[in-house]
């Protein structure tokens, strides 16, 4: 883990209304190395969800430097940051936002269509490897309403894999999943982990950090913890746990 896929100096974010200033980054230093999985950590109002939005290319810093997988992109123009975004990132968000009335297979696709670095050219087949990575290969053509929650968060899972990126990003990505299924989709993500994926999720959810190699507790726009876990919870275990319990209590 010698790459750094992450790393930011001095990164502020000052949102400005009329005369009023409300700072929610100050000043945040943060190194994030290839194939480690982390999660960052914060109340409502602490910075976390700015910190996450310029990370993902989506929101540009006030001041301070951003670099992804060994560029600096803070400052480059819509359309630069529009093509990373697509090529460096892949997203994972709490709603899915998966197309209603479009199968499994063609909402994989999706980032695949508005690529313009030209690396697919098989759109189809990279789709379906990405789904068969998060064991949907039996569901190409299901739409997100044949689908349970679970499911639907697999196949935006698969959609964030499909571009081969630099970085998972998951904001809230178990916030709508009842409690096993939480655990199955954590399960997957240490599966890509261990296949040296780096993920970067942000939760308020104690249970879901346990999860991770790395736990980042943002407040006040500034990181106050940054811990390393050496014995992180083992979600595939945690899984088999629940389903013994839950057959012993039908018995």
């Amino acid at each position: 883990m010698s790459n750094e896929v992450i790393r930011t100096e001095g990164l502020t974010k000052v949102y400005r209304t009329g005369k009023n200033e409300v700072a929610a980054l100050r000043g945040v230093d943060l190194t994030i190395r290839g194939g480690e999985m982390v999660a960052v950590m914060g109340t409502s109002g602490s910075g976390k969800s700015t910190l996450m939005n310029i990370l993902g290319c989506l929101d540009e810093p006030t001041d301070g430097a951003y670099y992804l997988d060994g560029a600096r992109v803070d400052g480059l123009g819509k359309r630069a940051l529009a093509d990373i975004r697509n090529q460096k990132i892949g997203f994972v968000f709490q709603g899915f936002n998966l197309l209603a009335r479009t199968s499994a297979v063609e909402n994989v696709e999706m980032p695949l269509l508005y690529d313009r670095s030209g690396r697919k050219h098989d759109v189809r087949k990279a789709a379906e490897a990405a789904l068969a990575r998060v064991g949907l290969a039996d569901r190409l053509d299901h739409q997100p309403s044949e689908l349970s929650g679970g499911q639907q968060q697999r196949v935006a899972i698969a959609r964030a894999l499909v571009t081969e990126p630099a970085l998972i990003l998951a904001d809230e990505p178990t916030g709508n999943l009842d409690s096993r299924t939480t655990i199955e989709v954590m399960s997957l993500f240490q599966e890509l982990n261990a296949q040296g994926i780096t993920i970067v999720i942000v939760t308020h959810e104690p249970e879901v950090a346990q999860y991770a190699h790395r736990i980042i507790d943002v407040r006040d726009g500034r990181i106050r913890r940054d811990v390393t876990v050496d014995s992180p919870r083992r979600a595939a275990d945690d899984l088999a746990a629940y389903d013994a319990d839950a057959e012993r209590n039908a018995a």
